[in-house]
């Protein structure tokens, strides 16, 4: 039966999606056994330069234009008090990270990471997903396909992000539909709730799993009623990267929630990504574990806008480093190991 609904196209690239290159990972693993250190020593670090090079799909990767992409959305669910900070925070927010004055700003200069941010019409909230859709499912491939042209050519490794008032409460519904368990054990504290905020976050992720009943069985389904243009866009980033052959670090919650909607309609669709932190928020750290994806850092972060995903690729850029500027044994005059 031929597929006509909107979401026809992007099913048809998730079957298109490249594997890894073996043949580049095994450069790097020859290059690594004649490096001034004992086999293994730099544990997981070793491992990041294989999954860079095996997702570049070159035996000597790089890190020459890293960007790192924040995707800014608004949600109608927002004016139920789910957040300790009022909406008009998003635009305010658009203006600091013009400014400079952001985090990830700092973060990014820090490590010589690109960064671009992604408005999309902050100023036009999504629906309220307790009484009815997010988006249309139209309107959500439109904006999972602005997520992808947004991925830059050239761009040699991805960090995805996001910035909106309401958004882990949107996250938290995603959770929920995909993997089911009461709606208060994927809801989190957010921007900061004290615990009579938890309780109307809670509320409102049980009124929009009891509103879209019945209608949330497909994954894109899920994530036009339930989820926010930044989490489309993001998913279509994610999707983009895969089938260009970049690379992705994935930041927190949210991001990672765009990301279990592409697992779900394919468990190999993540195998390009890393998460960069496990967050404070919610339940991250099991969602994780369902995506089979191991964190590069758990420092407790809960700010979202691609902190820990941005952190996070500055690590890549030091183990990428040491493969590449560390002496071999034969350049070092060091012995090698001792013949068994």
């Amino acid at each position: 039966m031929t597929d006509e609904s909107p979401f026809a196209d992007i099913r048809g690239l998730l079957a298109t999606m490249p594997g890894p290159d073996r043949e580049a990972a095994a450069m790097v693993r020859a290059r690594d056994a004649t490096l001034t250190k004992p086999a293994g020593a730099l544990g997981r670090l070793e491992h990041l330069v294989e999954w860079l090079a095996a997702w570049q799909g070159k035996g000597q990767p790089g890190l020459d234009r890293p960007l790192v992409c924040v995707f800014a959305g608004s949600h109608g669910v927002a004016a139920r008090g789910v957040s300790a900070y009022p909406p008009e925070v998003n635009r305010q927010m658009l203006d600091n990270f013009a400014a400079g004055g952001a985090a990830i700003n700092q973060i990014c200069a820090a490590y010589g990471l690109g960064f671009k941010v992604f408005d999309l019409a902050i100023d036009l909230p999504t629906g309220d997903i307790c009484t009815g859709p997010a988006f249309s499912e139209k309107d959500c491939v439109a904006t999972m396909a602005f997520g992808m042209e947004a991925v830059a050519a050239g761009t040699d490794c991805l960090g995805v992000g996001e910035m909106g008032i309401g958004n882990t409460t949107i996250a938290a519904a995603i959770y929920a539909a995909l993997y089911g368990s009461e709606a208060a054990q994927w809801v989190g504290r957010g921007t900061g709730l004290d615990e009579a905020g938890i309780g109307r976050k809670v509320a409102a992720v049980e009124a929009a799993l009891a509103h879209h009943a019945g209608h949330l069985d497909d994954p894109l389904e899920i994530l036009a009623r339930l989820g926010g243009r930044e989490v489309a866009a993001m998913a279509g980033a994610i999707l983009a990267a895969r089938l260009q052959r970049i690379p992705v670090v994935l930041d927190g919650y949210v991001a990672t929630a765009a990301a279990a909607v592409l697992h779900a309609l394919d468990p190999s669709a993540l195998d390009h990504c890393l998460a960069g932190h496990v967050s404070a928020e919610g339940a991250h750290a099991e969602v994780l574990e369902r995506l089979g994806l191991v964190p590069l850092l758990a420092l407790g972060l809960r700010l979202g806008e691609a902190s820990g995903a941005a952190l996070a690729i500055g690590l890549l850029k030091g183990a990428l480093a040491c493969h590449r500027d560390m002496a071999t044994f034969a350049q070092a005059g060091v012995s090698g190991p001792s013949a068994a």
